[in-house]
């Protein structure tokens, strides 16, 4: 993974001295944001890989690089009332401090107000690098006081080889690169049966429909659409007697198909990629898959009454 991380241009740029002191980084894959604003803090300090400070800046103890909220927090108005005569204070080791403020999107407004003025103006020898998962979080004044970098989502390719490098001889690689829309965790999830593929399938499935979107929605499982789009091509390969090119082979994807006439499953397919461009603009996940849910049944009872 710190490989694809270290092929994105922000990083790149910090690691060339390319760093104003206030940068906004957006990148669409909360699960690995927090790693990705690491790596940017190490190529920030010169921190060679395995080096000490590299091995601090991991675990979050690098003095001169101070990582907010801590994992699983949530930034509060306590904490960053303090950072202004924090700041202030000379760095412990080099020339240079730097705080890094996580999954920026959540903050409060409030919060967010409070940063304003150490935003504009940090101390000298003071950066933050502030990193969210979508910028309609941050506040438009905010976002006007920081340099700003948005981390294009990878091509398929990049996170198949990604993939490769970490999941080595496991079966599903291509299509988890191919239907995980650009995020790496998504694809990681892809490859497990478990997860968004067994949630797809209880969809699919036709019970507890709105139980299952509340869990997309509440838990923003974009990557339920990517499970999703795969269960359906299992079921179209079944369905035209094409097994051998399943991508899981399960027997109950199978029983599933039996339930969809083929141009059911195609509307499906179609509607699902739409469901996915949609939230790509902002759409609620829960309300996609909803909406798709009804959809869906309405394209079911159509074939059915032309069968």
């Amino acid at each position: 993974m710190k490989t694809l991380l270290r092929s994105t241009a922000v990083y790149r740029s910090i690691k060339e001295g390319g760093m104003a002191q206030s940068t906004l980084v957006v990148f669409d894959d909360a699960v690995y944001l927090r790693a990705l604003l690491k790596e940017c803090a190490k190529a920030f300090f010169g921190a060679e890989e395995g080096s000490r400070v590299a091995r601090l800046i991991d675990s979050e103890s690098y003095l001169d690089c101070k990582i907010l909220p801590p994992e699983g927090g949530k930034l509060t108005a306590e904490t960053v009332s303090a950072l202004p005569a924090e700041s202030m204070l000379r760095p412990a080791e080099g020339k240079n401090k730097l705080y890094v403020l996580s999954s920026f999107e959540s903050v409060t407004p409030l919060v967010q107000n409070k940063l304003l003025k150490l935003l504009e103006e940090p101390p000298a020898g003071v950066y933050f690098l502030v990193g969210a998962s979508s910028a309609h979080g941050v506040l438009p004044t905010v976002l006007s006081r920081m340099s700003r970098y948005v981390v294009p989502r990878f091509a398929a390719e990049e996170i198949a080889a990604a993939l490769e490098r970490n999941y080595a001889g496991r079966a599903g690689i291509r299509d988890a690169a191919l239907a995980c829309g650009g995020i790496y965790s998504a694809a990681e999830t892809l490859l497990e049966e478990g997860g968004d593929l067994a949630l797809a399938e209880a969809f699919l499935s036709g019970g507890q429909t709105a139980a299952i979107c509340r869990e997309i929605g509440d838990k923003k499982r974009t990557s339920f659409f990517g499970a999703l789009r795969l269960v359906l091509r299992d079921m179209l390969f079944y369905k035209t007697e094409r097994e051998n090119d399943c991508t899981f082979k399960k027997e109950s994807y199978k029983k599933l198909a039996a339930l969809y006439p083929v141009g059911a499953i195609l509307f499906a397919l179609d509607a699902t990629a739409q469901a996915e461009r949609e939230i790509q603009f902002n759409a609620n996940a829960g309300q996609a898959a909803f909406n798709l849910a009804l959809s869906l049944r309405e394209e079911r009872i159509k074939w059915k009454k032309l069968s």
